[in-house]
């Protein structure tokens, strides 16, 4: 197969998943935010903002570094096979291991203590997500394996949704019903790996762990930063303000990313041709890179107008009227889907590819740091709205740091030549 059918396969694949991610959640979402109400579901979207931080901790960066790996070794069934089982292994390390952190927190902490089992119920989707080898597939581009077993993740959960979800009481419900679909589609995928791509677990030596471990450092500290000014705002807002609070702004926040989230089939699609393209030749790369750069910019920036112009009418057609505080949200974020497209491009598909991930890592902690102190400063006295401010002001500062980066590299997205890199 060319690399241009498999690119043209795997976007396909890719956009039928994200249209699937975008379209199930508009028909579950609107229903959800109605029958629960902004406290329940403030609280459901602060747990599973919190039970992100575990996600982090097992993902540990390997969706970036193992794709790389799997694609560089596409046609060494061994070499696939040790990354796979030293991945694996250090994934679930890592989730007994956060297991345990969640377990000492809910019992330290009055925050957690009240709905304690609600976080219990949500960790299952951190052993779904553990079991779900994503990387696995990128790396050898067998996107329609993500697509297939995704969608039937949403289907599932959609369908309980409807069924067991009928009254404000039933918000337990919504967290078992993710669990539940995240781990069954997780055994699967992990038997169509072993099963259809013929590869085998052995435990891994310490040496390959400490491989891995040393390979996906920055980009595992990189994920964690960019945390700080993504899944902590809600967080962050919970922990000084209240559920209702939270669900203002949580509700605002998943209509932006639900938009959002279109670019996402682009990205995934394009990180491991890039680095195949790369091995072969880095002037090839830049250029593909550019033409990326310039589609996705023009794209994201006409998303963003439409976002900002019919905030109202989409807030109070997939939110309804108890939502009105989500108006201003959905404003003040309306031009991530521009800023986080073009960051994407600059960031992971070039600093990470050309290996700038010390500088990668720099920017995302220190515009990380920013975010913090901003939240810390607006949100006790602007709440939702300071925390949708801060994430603006952020992600822009983040955008602006790896151009300005590149360009002294010698890499350049508006004209002039490029320097060898």
């Amino acid at each position: 197969m060319s690399d241009k059918k498999r690119l043209f396969e795997n976007f396909i694949s890719l956009t039928i998943l994200q249209g699937a991610n975008y379209i199930l959640p508009l028909i579950t979402f609107p229903y959800l935010v109605r029958i629960l109400g902004p406290e329940k579901f403030g609280l459901i979207s602060f747990s599973q903002a919190f039970i992100q931080y575990f996600i982090l901790i097992t993902d540990y960066g390997f969706n970036l570094t193992a794709t790389r790996q799997i694609s560089i070794n596409r046609n060494d069934k061994k070499k696939i096979s040790q990354i796979l089982s030293s991945v694996l292994t250090i994934k679930l390390f890592f989730m007994i291991l956060s297991l345990l952190l969640l377990y000492v927190t809910v019992s330290l902490f009055d925050k957690f203590k009240y709905h304690s089992y609600i976080y219990f119920y949500t960790f299952g989707i951190v052993i779904g997500n553990v079991l779900f080898p994503v990387w696995f597939f990128q790396g050898l581009e067998k996107m329609k394996y993500i697509t297939v077993l995704n969608i039937s993740t949403r289907l599932i959960s959609m369908l309980c949704i409807f069924i067991f979800i009928r009254e404000v009481s039933d918000f337990k419900y919504v967290p078992i019903i993710n669990s539940v679909a995240s781990i069954l589609i997780g055994c699967v995928s992990i038997f169509i790996v072993f099963s259809k791509f013929k590869v085998c677990y052995s435990i891994p030596s310490l040496k390959m762990i400490k491989e891995q471990l040393i390979e996906g450092w920055y980009v595992f500290i990189s994920s964690i930063a960019t945390s700080l000014y993504t899944i902590s705002n809600t967080f962050i807002l919970g922990l000084f303000t209240n559920n209702v609070i939270v669900g203002y702004y949580a509700s605002g926040e998943k209509l932006v990313k639900a938009v959002q989230g279109l670019i996402q089939p682009v990205s995934q699609t394009i990180y491991p041709y890039i680095n195949n393209l790369a091995q072969q030749s880095k002037e090839r790369a830049l250029t593909f890179i550019s033409k990326i750069f310039c589609g996705i910019g023009i794209v994201t920036f006409a998303t963003s107008l439409f976002l900002f112009y019919f905030s109202h009418i989409l807030v109070n057609l997939v939110l309804g009227t108890k939502y009105e505080e989500s108006i201003i949200i959905v404003k003040i974020l309306s031009f991530l889907p521009f800023i986080v497209g073009l960051s994407n491009i600059l960031g992971i598909q070039t600093m990470l590819t050309f290996n700038y991930k010390k500088a990668f890592s720099t920017i995302l902690i220190l515009s990380s740091l920013f975010n913090i102190l901003s939240a810390f400063i607006l949100v006790p006295t602007f709440k939702h709205i300071g925390t949708a401010t801060s994430v603006l002001i952020t992600e822009t500062i983040v955008s602006m740091s790896m151009l300005l980066y590149l360009n002294r590299k010698g890499i350049r997205f508006f004209g002039g030549k490029q320097k060898d890199v």
